[in-house]
């Protein structure tokens, strides 16, 4: 897409033994449909073609509206930025057939979107997981998008439907959604609360997608990509399923944990636990994992992870801080920004963030196989759960709340 000061920058290739494919899934045309980015593991393939980091041009137009700057001028400085990087998986890579595959279901931040975390997602699907990185339609993400029919031609939409067109359909027009703003004056609450809601619902259709792909029934994604869905048919371990996050994704594991059994354990990442009624934390049951920055957390919002202590065992709920981090040390950009650049903008913090990354990923792996029953090594990570390592710190670092 455009010329980047890379100067090796650039997200972080996947260690586990699994190359990494990824392909784009919109099931229904419209806002209530579902849409997400699948990464699983895939056929190493030399010459396999890589996905642009930002997808195209819509996207840096709600990047520019999220931080309130000009779209003509973010979209030549975002272009130049970023506009080359890649995602380190294979474009619509064949599916590697390998037994049954454990599942997570992620959920990007305030003003994210569903391609902005592919160091962990990748890192997952290389471990061996499939991992379906939604794309909310809350106005919560920066910008996303659906289709709505043309006006004309009614007979002529309703005949040629059932048939997949080999091209996404004529009859359908883009439509973007971009993040909503509080108005003046608005309460920040209710619409938080409701947006989380509908994320939580969103992750759920997500899963509902994939438990109707894993059994085979023929599903007709919108977006026509070349990946062929039919192949995962039998290829998800439908027991072992977790939901994940970050941020205002993080309270959106929460209560996903509360509304659908079917998530066996979460993690969260720096959670926002702002937009949670209080009633929610004595429903949640499953094993939490609250993996937090030292620069963001504060007292109030520690609390509220807390809450959750209390309703089931210390053993299931656990947390940790890295040392040296900030809020967006989990996304992507921390890896695509020079140091100076990305202090300025807070999008790194004084640990190198591959060191960052790794300890965020071992964890999280070792708390998967604990609380997944997975038969894999993952488990000479534990103690990184217990926070120790010389760049974590057990529990909090907000010092009036580590009793």
């Amino acid at each position: 897409m455009g010329n980047s000061c890379s100067n090796n920058l650039g997200i972080p290739p996947a260690k586990g033994p699994n190359a990494v494919g990824c392909s784009d899934f919109m099931m229904d045309h419209t806002v209530e449909g579902t849409f997400f980015r699948l990464y699983y593991p895939c056929v190493a393939s030399d010459n396999a073609e890589k996905p642009d980091w930002i997808p195209c041009k819509g996207y840096f137009y709600g990047l520019a509206d999220f931080m309130k700057i000009n779209r003509g001028l973010s979209e030549k400085i975002f272009n130049y930025l970023f506009g080359s990087f890649k995602i380190p998986a294979a474009l619509n890579g064949s599916y590697k057939q390998n037994g049954k595959y454990p599942v997570v279901i992620f959920s990007h931040g305030l003003g994210a979107f569903r391609t902005l975390y592919s160091a962990i997602c990748t890192e997952l699907a290389s471990q061996g997981f499939i991992v379906a990185s939604v794309e909310h339609r809350d106005e919560s993400a920066s910008a996303t998008y659906f289709y709505h029919q043309k006006p004309q031609e009614p007979e002529k939409d309703e005949a040629s439907s059932p048939k997949p067109n080999p091209e996404p359909p004529e009859n359908l027009v883009e439509e973007w959604m971009y993040y909503r703003s509080l108005k003046p004056g608005e309460s920040e609450f209710p619409l938080r609360n409701k947006q989380v809601k509908q994320r939580a619902d969103e992750c759920i259709k997500a899963l509902d997608t994939l438990i109707q792909i894993n059994s085979g029934k023929k599903m007709e994604n919108v977006l026509q990509t070349e990946f062929d869905w039919t192949t995962l048919e039998n290829s998800m371990d439908l027991c072992r399923i977790a939901v994940m996050g970050h941020s205002f994704g993080g309270a959106t594991v929460i209560e996903a944990l509360c509304k659908d059994v079917n998530f066996k354990c979460g993690i969260a990442l720096d959670a926002w636990m702002f937009p949670l009624d209080d009633e929610i934390y004595a429903r949640v049951k499953q094993p939490i994992f609250f993996i937090n920055s030292e620069k963001f957390q504060w007292a109030g919002n520690i609390s509220r992870m807390r809450k959750l202590d209390s309703s089931s065992t210390s053993m299931q709920r656990k947390m940790i801080t890295i040392k040296g981090t900030v809020h967006q040390s989990f996304p992507d950009f921390t890896f695509l920004t020079g140091n100076w650049i990305g202090k300025i903008l807070k999008l790194k913090g004084e640990l190198d963030p591959q060191v960052g990354i790794d300890l965020c990923n071992r964890a999280s792996l070792a708390f998967l196989q604990r609380h997944l029953g997975l038969d894999k090594d993952f488990n000479q990570w534990d103690h990184l759960i217990e926070g120790k390592d010389h760049n974590l710190i057990p529990g909090t670092n907000c010092q009036y709340l580590l009793h």
